[in-house]
């Protein structure tokens, strides 16, 4: 497919700036890809749609509060640095990217607040993108409050354009999540609550995690109109031999597996046996998912509403086919449902 199919207006208006009040309490878009119906609901009312045996899929991984500010030694420039991942623990060396660039070069330190963090910048990567060398003193865990402490919740401020605020360090981070390594949520699970979690296991559903660390990549814009050629960054991902072990008995069972999210959904279609079903395993995956695309495992999805000619909504349809997502989507921005990461909900049955 190309990229111009993908693309469509969304209102302004319509992208959320803030999440709702209560996580449960989204809307709900209910596609049926059998029939082509499509409710409206509320997203707690989920539970009238799974049975005994089914299987969520959940991304437990933990964003960390990536954004940070510092100062340019001599000129005493703000800085803003974006960690986007640690290539060394040991020399505290991390892949980021710096803003503005032009005024960062090999050998530059940058100073963090009042605090003893200083980075001493070693190499360019790309236009925007340093590898630097946190110069810390103290323990792993002492540079990992620091960093805590220092840190921004790295909502994506170019499309939810407002100043971070102290509720989105708990907002922006879902229930379930586990494990340090993601700089942007895995969203389609914000909408679930400890209580939602507890009703679906009571009526017999099993809550299956896997940890895929979610990178900027996921948000790059395309800029090729042939998709085949489109290149995603590699993420960091765990599936557990518990998860695959629940996931394959649902599908012997003929049950429901809901991926909770495009995250969920590609890493497990990324560790899939010759028998279609799922293996434990831990690596790194750039799969891109795009029309027409077999599924092997998933076979309901929950999402969030994304943006045009994004790689995530192409992935969307690759699940529910194209025509009825598009058809969903426009649906959407006539019923004025909230767009991207705080915004509402799609179940595709």
């Amino acid at each position: 497919m190309k990229l111009s199919d993908f693309k469509f207006e969304v209102p302004k208006k319509l992208i959320a700036l803030y999440p709702t009040e209560n996580r449960d309490e989204s809307r709900l878009m209910v596609v049926h890809r059998k029939t082509g119906e499509i409710e409206h609901r509320t997203f707690k009312d989920i539970l009238e749609y799974f049975e005994d045996g089914d299987v969520l899929v959940t991304n437990d991984t933990k964003v960390f509060p990536a954004r940070l500010y510092g100062n340019k030694e001599k000129t005493g420039a703000k800085i803003e640095v974006f960690l986007l991942r640690e290539l060394n623990a040991e020399f505290k060396l991390w892949d980021v990217l710096v803003d503005p660039a032009r005024k960062i070069r090999v050998g530059n330190k940058l100073y963090f607040g009042d605090s003893d963090l200083v980075a001493e910048v070693i190499d360019n990567t790309t236009s925007r993108g340093r590898t630097i060398r946190f110069l810390f003193d103290g323990t792993e865990e002492e540079f990992q409050k620091t960093i805590d402490s220092l840190g921004e919740t790295p909502i994506l401020k170019e499309y939810i354009e407002r100043a971070v605020e102290p509720e989105d360090r708990d907002r922006y981070q879902t229930v379930f999540a586990k494990h340090v390594g993601a700089v942007a949520a895995p969203t389609a699970g914000l909408h679930f609550t400890p209580q939602l979690l507890k009703r679906l296991e009571l009526k017999g559903v099993d809550i299956a995690p896997i940890t895929l660390h979610i990178g900027l990549g996921t948000f790059r814009q395309v800029d090729v109109e042939d998709l085949t050629k489109h290149k995603m960054d590699s993420e960091n991902y765990f599936i557990p031999a518990k998860t695959a072990e629940l996931v394959n008995q649902a599908l012997d069972a003929k049950k429901r597996v809901v991926a909770v999210g495009t995250t969920s959904l590609k890493t497990i279609e990324s560790s899939v046996t010759a028998g279609g079903r799922l293996k434990e395993s831990n690596g790194w995956t750039d799969k891109f998912i795009i029309p027409p695309y077999d599924f092997k495992i998933a076979n309901a999805l929950i999402t969030n509403f994304h943006l045009p000619e994004s790689t995530l909504l192409m992935t969307t349809a690759a699940f529910g086919g194209y025509p009825l997502i598009m058809k969903a989507y426009k649906e959407a921005v006539k019923e004025k449902y909230r767009f991207f990461s705080y915004g509402d909900a799609m179940l595709i049955l």
